[in-house]
C-alpha cells in the first residue's frame, strides 16, 4: 500500500508498506529528496553506485541522478519519502540569520547514511508526525508541518557536520560488475556502445553482463543508457536553450534524430519540443 500527502506547500511526503508488486524505473526530477527505508530488502542505485540497504538506512538526494530501489518481492517493503523544492526551502531560511540546512544535499548530492540508538527514533518520530500533519490540510497543520520539517532538515544538517562513516556501496562481485558496467556508461554515454566493449574492459562474457545487469537493476543495460541519455539530454536543454534538438540528440549519443525522438517520447511522456517548452 502506498499513501500519498501533498499540503499546501511543494513538500510531499509518502510511505509505501506491505509486499511491493511492480519494478520501479530508473527516473530522476529536480526535486530534493529524502528516502528512509524502515523494513524489507532492497537494492538501491544511484547513479553509478549501488547500495544494499538496512532498515535505518537515510538516503538524501539531489534529484537529478537517474535513481531507482530495487525490491525483493517476497518481503515487505516500508520506506518513507520526501520530496521537496529546494527554491521554497531557500526562502524560508534567510543566511546569516538561519543554517543553511540545504547544504548537505547541495555538498554531497547523494549520500547514505546508516541511523541507530536515539538518533534513528528521532528521525522515525519527525517522519511519522510529518505524516500525520500532512494529512490534516488545514493551515495550523500546514505551518506546524513545515516547523517539523525544518527540524528534520536541521537534524539532517548536523550528521552533515560530523565526519561521516564511508559505507561500502556493494555487497557483491556480482553487483561490483554492475557498478563497472554503469560507471562505463556514465564515461561513454555520448558515444556508441555495444557489448563487445564492455566485454573486452571488464574481461567478463557479454552474456553474463546482461544477465547480471537485468537482476540488480531491473533494466537492460541499452535501457539504463536510453534513460542516461534523455536524462542529459533533459539537463541541456534547461542549460543550453539556444541549442536545437537536433544538436542536443547528437550531444548525448544519438545517431539519428528521428530515434531520439521516439526514445525521448517514449521515456518522458512528451516529444522533445513539448518538453522545452515547459523548462
Amino acid at each position: 500500500m502506498q499513501v500519498k500527502h501533498t499540503g499546501i506547500h511543494p513538500i510531499h511526503i509518502s510511505r509505501t508498506t506491505k509486499p511491493y508488486s511492480g519494478d520501479v524505473q530508473f527516473h530522476n526530477h529536480s526535486q530534493f529528496e529524502i528516502y528512509y527505508f524502515h523494513e524489507g530488502r532492497c537494492t538501491y542505485l544511484i547513479g553509478d553506485r549501488i547500495y544494499t540497504l538496512s532498515p535505518g538506512d537515510l538516503i538524501i538526494m539531489h534529484g537529478m541522478t537517474l535513481h531507482c530501489p530495487k525490491i525483493d518481492p517476497n518481503y515487505v517493503y516500508d520506506r518513507t519519502t520526501i520530496h521537496y523544492d529546494p527554491s521554497y526551502i531557500q526562502e524560508l531560511i534567510r543566511p546569516p540569520y538561519t543554517i543553511n540546512v540545504l547544504k548537505p544535499f547541495q555538498d554531497l548530492h547523494n549520500h547514505r547514511i546508516h541511523l541507530s540508538g536515539e538518533l534513528r527514533l528521532e528521525v522515525e518520530r519527525l517522519l511519522e508526525h510529518l505524516f500525520v500533519l500532512s494529512g490534516e490540510g488545514d493551515l495550523l497543520a500546514n505551518n506546524r508541518f513545515l516547523l517539523v520539517f525544518l527540524d528534520l532538515l536541521h537534524v539532517l544538517y548536523g550528521l552533515y557536520q560530523k565526519p561521516m562513516e564511508q559505507v561500502q556501496p556493494f555487497s557483491s562481485a556480482k553487483e561490483r560488475n554492475v557498478q563497472d558496467i554503469i560507471t562505463f556508461i556514465e564515461h561513454n554515454y555520448q558515444n556508441d556502445i555495444h557489448l563487445e566493449q564492455l566485454e573486452s574492459q571488464l574481461h567478463i562474457s557479454k552474456n553474463y553482463l546482461s544477465n547480471i545487469f537485468r537482476e540488480v537493476t531491473g533494466s537492460t543495460i541499452f535501457q539504463y543508457l536510453s534513460q542516461r541519455r534523455i536524462n542529459q539530454a533533459k539537463v541541456l536543454f534547461l542549460m543550453e536553450q539556444e541549442k536545437s534538438v537536433t544538436d542536443i540528440s547528437y550531444r548525448v549519443g544519438f545517431k539519428h534524430p528521428a530515434h531520439f525522438s521516439r526514445v525521448f517520447k517514449q521515456i518522458v511522456g512528451c516529444t522533445a519540443d513539448e518538453y522545452r517548452r515547459t523548462v
